[in-house]
């Protein structure tokens, strides 16, 4: 099953480390976790915490630990697609917490969710558009899809921006639905994604 994953960090710098993780599958179960700092885990930026406003203090009450944390996500979400909006960011610290918690630094591996948003339409297309412009039918129905979702601002907060990836995720998977079932007579105009065909997350 997919799985749309964001983490929060305590900065962009080279020592940063993950202090939030989140993650949703895609018929909408989800997790978040605020994480307590691994010991020498000491990088903090102030700057960041304006964007996320979570506490180092906070982390350090109320926050998972590391290992136990990293562990139950080995558990729940081996085998799965692990997806993100930034995988090099997300995979570093996804890396950091593996490592941390004695675990092979790519026992979990993340890809974009913009090669999972084609893949998905790719699939539901190929029997309606001729292979030499599937590629631009795709691009076209998954930028129109994107834009007719409500406009709202990136939270900073993991659970908040992984269920907005799935969103668009669903989003491109419902355009290319819909051009599928007019058989490809569907335009720009056509495509509304409306809240109502769109699962709630759970």
């Amino acid at each position: 099953m997919l799985v749309f994953l964001d983490f929060e960090a305590s900065s962009l710098a080279r020592h940063s480390y993950p202090i939030e993780v989140a993650w949703v599958f895609e018929d909408g179960r989800s997790e978040s976790h605020l994480i307590r700092p691994a010991p020498g885990w000491d990088d903090w930026d102030a700057a960041a915490e304006a964007i996320h406003h979570i506490p180092r203090e906070r982390l350090l009450r109320n926050g998972m630990a590391h290992d136990a944390l990293a562990h139950r996500m080995l558990d729940l979400l081996s085998g799965h697609d692990l997806t993100a909006s930034a995988p090099s960011w997300d995979g570093k610290w996804l890396s950091a917490l593996l490592r941390a918690a004695g675990l092979p630094r790519h026992a979990l591996r993340l890809r974009d969710t913009e090669a999972a948003q084609r893949e998905t339409m790719r699939a539901i297309l190929a029997e309606c558009v001729a292979a030499e412009h599937l590629e631009a039918e795709i691009e076209r129905l998954r930028a129109a899809a994107i834009a007719a979702l409500p406009e709202a601002p990136i939270a900073h907060r993991a659970r908040a921006d992984a269920e907005a990836e799935r969103l668009r995720w669903l989003a491109a998977r419902e355009a290319a639905q819909q051009f599928h079932d007019t058989n490809g007579q569907g335009n720009d105009a056509k495509i509304r994604i409306d809240a109502s065909i769109i699962p709630p997350v759970r």
